[in-house]
């Protein structure tokens, strides 16, 4: 005696062998191989053709599996393409630990100065960064009367900042919003020689009460190395850069302990 399906249960078949739900099955399968290779390509669209660390070649672009170039359009007219064969040639002011691939350096003078480690920066362009309508982004509070800072607040203005070590940096003489975000960006700090701005995001403490506000990253000396803005009135995206990336150095080269282990 033998049985015969037959009715609803043969739904979606179209052979004995293959169905609906198979043939989706694989072109999910198929779909998701293709979407991993476009992401894994995408993700090769910057940085890429590898260079080599003990060289000043580069990796053939044919064997390197990389996307089709786009050209992208930025605020303000200019047009950059990518990937491009554009190679970033930099001396850079440390020593190898060791002869192989991938090995640590150690710097060779001032690495907050030589921007070695974490004081390191990209080099993005030189010009403010803009909002839509073509206004600087970020500038301080006296020349833009539309912002002011919360009455609830103390107000820097006038501060003394002090660095790690407990010696006096300057003075605060203005704040530096950004106008896209209405949030403080940087305090500018006079040092009685020069005005160089102190991201707020290493200003560690603020106090109203003493009316000091102290800086963890770097010592009260080392603010006269902080790299300079070309305008009074203005940053530039590479001195942003610049600026946060001596002050991220410190953290690690301020004092010579701080290099070293913990144990």
């Amino acid at each position: 005696m033998s049985l015969e399906l037959t009715g609803p249960l043969l739904t979606g078949a179209i052979t004995g062998y293959i169905d609906v739900a198979q043939i989706v099955l694989y072109i999910f399968f198929i779909f998701f191989a293709l979407l991993v290779l476009y992401l894994q390509a995408e993700s090769r669209r910057e940085g890429f053709p590898l260079q080599n660390d003990r060289s000043d070649t580069a990796r053939d672009a044919r064997t390197s599996w990389l996307p089709r170039a786009k050209t992208y359009s930025l605020l303000g007219g200019a047009r950059v393409s990518a990937p491009n064969d554009k190679r970033e040639s930099q001396d850079i002011k440390a020593k190898r630990m060791g002869p192989w691939g991938g090995s640590a350096y150690a710097p060779t003078g001032n690495p907050m100065i030589d921007a070695v480690g974490p004081a390191s920066y990209a080099n993005r362009a030189d010009v403010p960064d803009r909002m839509q309508n073509g206004a600087p982004r970020i500038v301080p509070l006296r020349s833009d009367g539309g912002y002011h800072l919360d009455h609830n607040d103390a107000d820097p203005v006038g501060m003394t900042v002090v660095g790690a070590d407990g010696v006096k940096a300057g003075t605060v003489s203005d704040v530096w919003v950004d106008r896209a975000e209405a949030v403080i960006r940087y305090l500018e700090v006079n040092t009685g020689t020069r005005s160089v701005l102190l991201p707020m995001n290493f200003a560690s403490r603020l106090n109203g009460n003493t009316r000091t506000v102290t800086v963890n990253a770097i010592l009260g000396s080392q603010f006269a190395n902080v790299p300079a803005t070309k305008s009074p009135g203005q940053v530039t995206l590479l001195e942003e850069d610049k600026i946060v990336g001596y002050f991220g150095g410190g953290l690690l080269y301020a004092t010579p302990s701080r290099a070293e282990p913990l144990i």
